[in-house]
C-alpha cells in the first residue's frame, strides 16, 4: 500500500504489529486507535488544548484545521451494559452506586435485539417458552449449541408459535413439552418435521395426578410406570412399556369409570386426575409422539427430553433474579439480549448499534402501518404478539383483562 507523504503519522511499523494503529481502507494514512480523524483528509489529529468548557480540541497538521471531534464511546458502553446484564455484578457495587453507569446505559435500553432468519437446516431443535409474569411470554427455539430464535407474545398460542417457526428452516426433529398451540403451528409451518414429546414432562403429568406418595393401588402402579418411562432407551423397552401401560388400563378400567354426583347436580369422574392422566398418555401413544426418538431410521441416538432448553430457561430466570425489579419491557429485552448473545453469529457492538431498531423506530413503523394498512387480516390477531401501545403509556392504567 502506498503511503501519502502528507500523512502526519511517522511512527515505526512495530506499533502496527502491536495493534496500536489501524489502517483506513481507501486512505493512505495509518490512524492510531482512539484518535480522532480529520474530516477533510482523514489523517489522524493531535490534541490541541481544550475549550473554555473543558472539551477536547483536535488539530490536523496537514490541513491546519481544528475541530471538536469527539470519540463515540457508545459501542464501549454497550459492551459494558451487556457485561452487567449477563453477569451477576450489582450496580450498588459500582463506583458512586452505579449512577454514572445508569446514565451511560439509559439510551441502550431503547434497543430491541431481534432474532435473525435461520436458513440452515438443523437436525434437532428444542422449543419452549419462559413466562414473564402474567403479562407476556418469550418463546425460544434452540439447538444443543446455540439459540436460533425468540418471539414475545401474550401467551402460548398457534399464531405466536407460527411467527417464531416461520423464521427458522424446518428441522428433522423438534422436541417440545406439549405447550398449547404448538401442535397446530407445527402442522402448518413445519409439516415435514417429526415431533417428540418430552418424556420427563409426560412423567410429570403422571406425577401430578398420582403425587409422589400415592395411596391408591391404581395410582401406585401408574406412578411406577411413569418413573420407568424416563429410562426407556430402545424399541424393545418402548414396546414393553406400552404393553404394561395397556395392561394397567385394562385392569383398572372399571375403577376409572366410577362417577360421583356433584352437589349442584350432574356427574363427574370419581378419580378425575387419573382419568385425565390416562387420556393424555393415550393421546400421545395414538399420535406416535412418545417414542419418536427411538425410530430406527435415525442415524444416531436422538434426545427424548427438553433438558437443553430447560437449562436455558434456568439461566434466564437466574439473570432475572439477579436484576429483579425491572419492569416488563426491560425484562423482555433482557431475555432478548441473552438469546442474541447466545445465538450462532452475534454481531459486534458497533454493528448492533447500526442495525438494531429502537423504541422510536418501532413506534414510527407502528403508526405508519396503522395509517397504511386496513384491518383485513394483515394486522395480527389478539394475543399473538406484544402490542406496542400496551407497554408505553404516559398515565398509569389498570390491567384488568388478565
Amino acid at each position: 500500500m502506498r503511503m501519502d507523504k502528507s500523512c502526519c503519522w511517522r511512527g515505526d511499523f512495530s506499533a502496527l504489529l502491536r495493534g496500536k494503529v489501524t489502517i483506513l481502507v481507501g486512505c493512505v494514512c495509518l490512524v492510531p486507535v482512539n484518535t480522532a480523524s480529520c474530516p477533510v483528509c482523514g489523517c489522524p489529529m493531535i490534541r490541541h488544548g481544550k475549550t473554555s468548557t473543558g472539551r477536547q480540541r483536535w488539530r490536523c497538521k496537514p490541513c491546519q484545521i481544528t475541530t471538536l471531534n469527539e470519540i463515540d464511546s457508545t459501542a464501549k458502553h454497550l459492551d459494558e451494559f451487556l457485561a452487567w446484564l449477563l453477569g451477576r455484578r450489582r450496580q450498588a457495587d459500582m463506583p458512586g452506586g452505579g449512577r454514572s453507569f445508569r446514565r451511560r446505559c439509559e439510551p441502550l435500553w431503547q434497543l430491541w435485539p431481534f432474532s435473525p432468519i435461520v436458513d440452515e437446516v438443523h437436525e434437532v431443535i428444542f422449543v419452549d417458552g419462559i413466562h414473564l409474569g402474567r403479562g407476556a411470554v418469550v418463546l425460544i427455539a434452540q439447538t444443543p449449541d446455540c439459540v436460533l430464535g425468540w418471539y414475545a407474545a401474550r401467551s402460548e398460542n398457534s399464531r405466536a408459535w407460527g411467527a417464531l417457526m416461520s423464521r427458522i428452516a424446518p428441522p428433522a426433529l423438534v422436541i417440545t413439552d406439549g405447550g398449547s398451540g404448538f401442535a397446530r403451528a407445527c402442522k402448518k409451518v413445519w409439516p415435514t418435521t417429526r415431533v417428540q414429546r418430552c418424556t420427563f414432562h409426560a412423567y410429570c403429568r403422571i406425577r401430578q395426578a398420582t403425587t409422589t406418595r400415592p395411596k391408591l393401588e391404581a395410582s401406585r402402579s401408574l406412578y411406577a410406570l411413569g418413573r420407568q418411562l424416563t429410562h426407556v432407551t430402545d424399541i424393545e423397552g418402548a414396546q414393553e412399556w406400552i404393553g404394561a401401560y395397556q395392561g394397567w388400563c385394562t385392569r383398572w378400567k372399571g375403577f376409572l369409570e366410577e362417577k360421583t354426583r356433584r352437589p349442584e347436580g350432574g356427574w363427574e369422574y370419581t378419580h378425575d386426575r387419573l382419568v385425565r392422566a390416562r387420556n393424555s398418555l393415550n393421546k400421545l401413544i395414538r399420535q406416535g409422539l412418545l417414542f419418536t426418538y427411538l425410530d430406527p431410521t435415525w442415524t444416531h441416538q436422538m434426545p427424548a427430553m427438553t433438558n437443553q432448553i430447560e437449562s436455558t430457561n434456568a439461566r434466564l430466570r437466574q439473570m432475572l433474579r439477579d436484576h429483579r425489579g425491572m419492569r416488563l419491557t426491560r425484562r423482555m429485552k433482557a431475555v432478548f439480549w441473552w438469546c442474541y448473545t447466545h445465538s450462532a453469529h452475534p454481531q459486534p457492538a458497533a454493528t448492533i448499534l447500526a442495525t438494531m431498531p429502537t423504541d422510536a423506530a418501532l413506534e414510527n413503523a407502528w403508526y405508519q402501518a396503522c395509517q397504511t394498512h386496513q384491518a383485513t387480516g394483515t394486522i395480527p390477531g389478539w394475543g399473538d404478539a406484544i402490542c406496542f401501545n400496551e407497554l408505553h403509556h404516559t398515565t398509569p392504567y389498570h390491567n384488568t383483562w388478565d
